[in-house]
């Protein structure tokens, strides 16, 4: 049910709970300037799923540690209206027999309604929630799997094409096939077989409706992206060889106790193995070749279905947006240094991944815009300030490389420049980053004087393919009638060859 969140002006606490199969997680969010803010993030090991006996009845025992657990949660939401308030409950309770039993115990101890979804609904919630909370990437395959059921969803922007839940998770495959905790590879490959022939008529129709980008969320995804990270290959990407490498060395081991990777949680141990059976399986099926892990998942999705006006405008600006107005930034000259950054930007073709170009485009506008807004908390080390605070904000639409990107371009837009400190990003390309940071300092000097700078198009950008000799030359007579724009270009060239890279102006 959509709810009319807060104007701009006024401040509000809204909460999504996910009642998982697993794991029971809780969000608390506050509305500011039209754009999300994480107040709170709750997470109890519940294991709803180990509750269900084979005629799918719930545990007296299962029952207890789910209410128990609502118990904490509803003390943190003392003072919030029902309104405020949207709990779901997934897979587990979708399919016990005694679900009632369950809300009737909840309910002496959780003042606000919990509904029951379908597999349907909470595949397109999980879609909603990654959408919301990643870059937009074109047409993307959105992959969950949770303790009981694992959702796939085709959309484009923010509508789901197609999206399915079929009854396989790690909490349900574990007891299944991984009992008593014992692994081997002949139980691994009955989960895998299993799983593949549970999603095996999904293959051609999704395939026909293709998609540029996969994107993985919640627990087994996000551990094999770290397990990945820490063991096999440093930016965590989950590729058809690194998982192959990873299910190679999960299977050396015989029992889950023996288990011990870096990157694996103690917590998430017993039910990781039948995860990444079922995550096999989906690779092979969908024949993926790459996927990316997503924090925005289900609970996401709830928060961002308060408000409908949500889908209506893009995710990067509306979070742009909110944090001009945080910080009280000087919109006008932030749009001047974005127009010039602009500029700039398209007559730069040196891109060492053309295929990053657009990305890099709008990693330069968002810079520019927000370059500014570590004044707030001084002027001096305003350039250090503002870096600080993109490195420490949720920014929903930016994912973590992006994040890091931003944080670097805030951080040398002005001042000293020492391209060496710069930590490696294995998505962008160093030459890439050291140019996006180049394009900034140029366009932060075009508008050196604010207001009183005289604005200009008429001038051309030639760069070699190694962004290390860049030639600026203006219209006739522009230097001249802006000598501040003429001696902090100067200046710059001084800072540039430092870090061997030639400037001319003319």
């Amino acid at each position: 049910m959509k709810q009319n969140l807060p104007a701009s002006s006024e401040v509000k606490e809204f909460a999504a709970i996910d009642l998982g199969s697993n794991s029971f997680h809780m969000i608390v969010i506050r509305i500011v300037n039209g754009s999300v803010r994480i107040l709170s993030r709750l997470k109890q090991r519940v294991q709803l799923a180990q509750g269900l006996d084979r005629n799918n009845r719930l545990s007296a025992e299962a029952i207890k540690r789910g209410t128990d657990c609502l118990a904490l949660f509803a003390e943190r939401l003392q003072g919030f209206s029902p309104d405020n308030v949207q709990a779901v409950a997934t897979y587990t309770l979708r399919q016990a027999v005694n679900s009632e039993e369950f809300l009737t115990a909840a309910a002496q101890i959780f003042p606000f309604p919990i509904r029951i979804i379908s597999g349907v609904e909470e595949a397109k919630l999980i879609y909603s929630g990654v959408a919301h909370t990643q870059p937009d990437c074109g047409r993307k395959l959105v992959i969950d799997i949770g303790g009981g059921s694992t959702e796939m969803i085709i959309g484009d922007e923010f509508t789901p094409l197609a999206a399915e839940s079929r009854p396989m998770g790690c909490v349900s495959f574990s007891k299944r096939f991984f009992a008593e905790g014992k692994i081997s590879e002949k139980a691994f490959m009955q989960a895998y077989k299993t799983a593949l022939s549970t999603i095996e008529d999904l293959s051609w129709e999704y395939r026909n409706l293709g998609w540029q980008t996969v994107i993985g969320a919640s627990g087994t995804i996000k551990t094999v992206s770290q397990i990945i990270q820490e063991n096999i290959d440093k930016s965590g990407l989950i590729s058809a060889e690194n998982l192959q490498l990873l299910i190679k060395r999960v299977l050396k081991f015989d029992h889950i106790d023996k288990l011990k990777m870096p990157g694996l949680s103690e917590e998430r141990a017993p039910i990781f193995v039948p995860g990444l059976a079922i995550l096999h399986a989906l690779f092979e099926n969908f024949r993926i070749k790459q996927m990316y892990y997503s924090e925005g998942a289900l609970r996401e999705g709830v928060i961002y279905s308060f408000e409908e006006s949500f889908n209506q405008s893009d995710v990067h600006q509306r979070t742009i947006n909110s944090l001009l107005k945080q910080f009280s930034v000087d919109r006008k000259q932030a749009d001047r240094v974005a127009q010039s950054a602009a500029l700039l930007g398209a007559k730069y073709q040196h891109w060492k991944n053309p295929e990053q170009a657009e990305e890099m485009r709008l990693m330069l506008h968002a810079g520019a815009m927000l370059h500014e807004i570590g004044i707030a908390v001084n002027h001096n080390g305003m350039h250090k300030h503002s870096a600080y605070l993109i490195k420490n904000s949720d920014l929903p639409g930016f994912d973590q490389a992006q994040q890091n990107l931003l944080t670097h371009l805030l951080r040398y837009h002005t001042k000293a420049l020492k391209l060496n400190e710069l930590t490696e990003e294995n998505r962008y390309a160093a030459q890439d980053t050291k140019a996006l940071i180049i394009l900034l300092r140029l366009a932060v000097i075009l508008n050196h004087s604010r207001s009183a700078t005289e604005s200009t198009e008429k001038f051309t950008l030639d760069t070699d393919e190694n962004a290390a000799q860049w030639e600026l030359e203006f219209e006739q007579g522009y230097l001249e009638r802006n000598p501040l724009t003429a001696q902090e270009l100067a200046k710059e060239k001084e800072i540039l060859a430092k870090n061997h890279i030639r400037l001319v102006f003319k």
